[in-house]
């Protein structure tokens, strides 16, 4: 009878040194990347307290003895960069180091040639990644701006509404101007249909709150001024 343990034993992963972490090669376009800043962004100010990465155009290597998958963005929960980041191993996402998947892998579509809706499907499906989001801004491979995908035993069923149940958080289409674009934007949402908002969202939500303070208290008289620090 095989030993299961001694077989774990014996598996050997690949030596980290020889793995391509980057490559110095520019692969996305203005659009592509002001989107990826906002969706990583805002989850780092908005969103949970525990621990998480989000991280934009990093490597996931998923398979030993195959190169990785580089999604547009991606959310794993529970963990976190070790402190020597520098280090080799530490570059990237080795599945194999963080023993798990991520929950979410988003790829944004800039030409028909991605395969985002046949090859990566099966990819992250076969990496077991809890939810694939797939935006269309550009509708280059039809009408349908934004497919969000489940995965449910060993394959991906697609959700007619973008609401990702197990990591409790949602997905909107929203008008209006980040980094000083005006465009149409994908944003994450509570279940409330509330924005999660980006750092500086916050700081002009806090600033249009000190100043209502400070009209209210002018209307009664009252010098807001000996109240600041």
């Amino acid at each position: 009878m095989i030993n299961p343990i001694a077989v774990a034993d014996q598996v050997t992963f690949p030596d980290a040194n020889a793995l391509i972490t980057e490559d110095d090669t520019p692969v996305d376009n203005f659009a592509s990347a002001k989107q990826q800043r906002l969706l990583v962004s805002s989850l780092y100010s908005s969103w949970r307290t525990e621990p998480f990465l989000a991280e934009a155009n990093v490597g996931i290597y998923h398979t030993v003895n195959q190169p990785a998958i580089v999604p547009d963005v991606f959310v794993s929960l529970d963990v976190q960069v070790p402190e020597d980041w520098w280090e080799k191993p530490n570059r990237c996402y080795l599945m194999w180091n963080f023993g798990k998947p991520p929950e979410i892998v988003l790829e944004i579509v800039s030409n028909r040639v991605g395969n985002e809706l046949a090859d990566k499907l099966q990819t992250y499906a076969q990496m077991r990644v809890g939810y694939y989001v797939v935006y269309d801004p550009a509708a280059r491979l039809g009408e349908q701006p934004l497919h969000l995908y489940e995965l449910r035993g060993l394959h991906y069923t697609e959700q007619a509404e973008p609401w990702l149940e197990q990591v409790n958080l949602g997905l909107t289409l929203w008008q209006g101007t980040f980094e000083g674009r005006q465009d149409t934007w994908l944003r994450w949402c509570n279940s409330q249909g509330s924005l999660l908002l980006t750092g500086d969202e916050k700081a002009v939500q806090e600033r249009q709150r000190a100043d209502r303070l400070a009209e209210l208290l002018k209307a009664q008289g009252i010098d807001p001024d000996q109240y600041s620090s």
